[in-house]
């Protein structure tokens, strides 16, 4: 398949994206450079201030005796794509997509994988707690509703396989029958719904703050230096030339930490990781603490194609995101586009009333939307992010392409990542499941299995009747 936006320029960072609910006041680090002039040189140039770049810096730098200097570069405001714009929701996959993973790799990268997932809520606590940042972490159960009657019935009766097969540690997921579940989860025609460990927090307040620690260690950030290009061969001295807005940096390593994005600036990645758009709102209500008070976070599941999230922030107010019935079936609205600049416009009134139409006694709260925003994620074709060394690329790595899922999987991904720049770590002893080394034959194959399992409505043009 052809895809347009994979030309040159077609892909990078837009300018004066949407304003998101978390970025929506300025920062003191919104227009940071480290010096006026950038360096000529550098040991590790990262590019990307999310949380896959901010997470790999952070981790090198957990080893005292390491000394290389390291810059950041970002094309807008540290933390203005994806972990800027996300719900905050930490998240793992505890059962659902377990059978497919197993299928296409096997049981035991299945199971590695889940528990990969898992431990990730308890990795961002000890960092939230060790650093003391203030983000609004919360640990809570996720609950995953389903209200269609046979996607429920086909879940339930998978899930029982699972049980049944062992595959997964399955002892923190409980499973809630249709005669409970609409009174346990709160939700209106709730067929049944399974709970799990998860949870939530602001998460560009906790990247900003560990970017103020990184500075204090000397970190150099460049904020509005979007990269053009990286020569194609390194230098006699084995240094990379990465081409900026402001002039030339070279460095031995470079590290991509660009998601949706990356396939502007390595065209061999452009069919493996695709920018996907999605739109995310924010609700509040004027009633303030007497709305009803939310303690689970929430995946609402309408079929098997579309799904909402739902984030409760403990000042009563909401986070919700999906809206894939307005507009999935359009596939210029959302695939390989790069424009959060813009609203989704068919979408954004799919969030007014949302919680009185979906949730038991919300019909009073009174609750609206106050703001709508778009972002974009990075989808990979195997629906694997891709981590590790770039084939024929000696001293460049990536960390991108987590498929909307990144905030149980990129945190410890960092670390992992980080003992392979730093220390020379093979990819097998990083910790990291096997399934996310980036290979050659991952990003030269033809097939995308993101593809071939996308909601067929955007081939046929059908709207979803939801």
């Amino acid at each position: 398949m052809t895809n347009k936006q994979t030309e040159t320029g077609k892909t990078a960072p837009v300018g004066n994206p949407v304003p998101s609910f978390w970025n929506a006041d300025p920062r003191p680090l919104d227009d940071f450079r480290s010096t006026k002039d950038l360096p000529s040189e550098i040991d590790i140039v990262i590019i990307g201030s999310g949380i896959a770049g901010v997470g790999t810096a952070y981790h090198l730098l957990q080893d005292t005796s390491f000394k290389a200097s390291i810059a950041i570069l970002e094309a807008r405001d540290p933390c203005s794509g994806a972990t800027g714009r996300n719900g905050g929701h930490v998240k793992p996959d505890a059962f659902l997509n377990v059978p497919r993973n197993a299928k296409i790799y096997g049981a035991a990268a299945a199971a590695e994988l889940a528990a990969f997932e898992a431990s990730h809520v308890y990795a961002v606590k000890d960092l939230v707690e060790r650093e003391g940042l203030d983000c609004d972490f919360n640990i809570t159960r996720a609950l995953d509703v389903f209200l269609n009657p046979g996607h429920a019935k086909q879940t339930e009766a998978s899930y029982r396989e699972l049980v049944k097969a062992g595959i997964v540690d399955l002892h923190d997921t409980s499973f809630t029958p249709k005669k409970d579940a609409e009174r346990v989860s709160g939700v209106k025609g709730a067929q049944c719904c399974f709970s799990y460990t998860a949870a939530h927090l602001w998460p560009s307040k906790m990247i900003h703050q560990l970017l103020q620690m990184l500075l204090n260690k000397d970190v150099k950030l460049y904020s509005h230096t979007p990269v053009s290009s990286i020569s194609g061969t390194p230098d006699e001295n084995g240094r990379w030339t990465v081409t900026t807005s402001r002039g030339l940096i070279k460095a031995p390593k470079v590290i991509y930490a660009t998601n949706g994005y990356t396939g502007e600036l390595l065209p061999e990645y452009s069919r493996s990781i695709v920018p996907i758009r999605g739109i995310c709102s924010h609700i509040s209500s004027t009633k303030g603490a007497d709305t009803p008070h939310l303690v689970n976070t929430y995946g609402i599941r309408f079929d098997a194609r579309n799904n909402d999230y739902l984030i409760p922030r403990p000042d009563g107010s909401i986070i919700v995101g999906g809206a894939r019935q307005r507009f999935w079936h359009n596939k210029g609205r959302w695939y390989g586009t790069v424009r959060d600049d813009e609203l989704v416009d068919e979408a954004v009134s799919y969030f007014d009333d949302y919680m009185q139409r979906h949730f038991r006694g919300w019909e009073d709260s009174g609750a609206k939307v106050n703001t709508v925003w778009t972002g974009i994620m990075g989808y990979s074709a195997d629906f694997m992010p891709h981590v590790g060394e770039i084939p024929e690329k000696p001293g460049q790595f990536i960390i991108a392409g987590f498929t909307g899922h990144g905030m149980p999987q990129i945190l410890l991904s960092t670390k992992g990542l980080a003992s392979m720049v730093r220390d020379g770590v093979p990819f097998e002893n990083s910790g990291l499941p096997r399934i996310f080394k980036t290979t050659k034959a991952r990003i030269s194959t033809k097939r995308s299995l993101m593809e071939e399992n996308l909601d067929p409505l955007w081939r046929t043009g059908r709207k979803s009747k939801l």
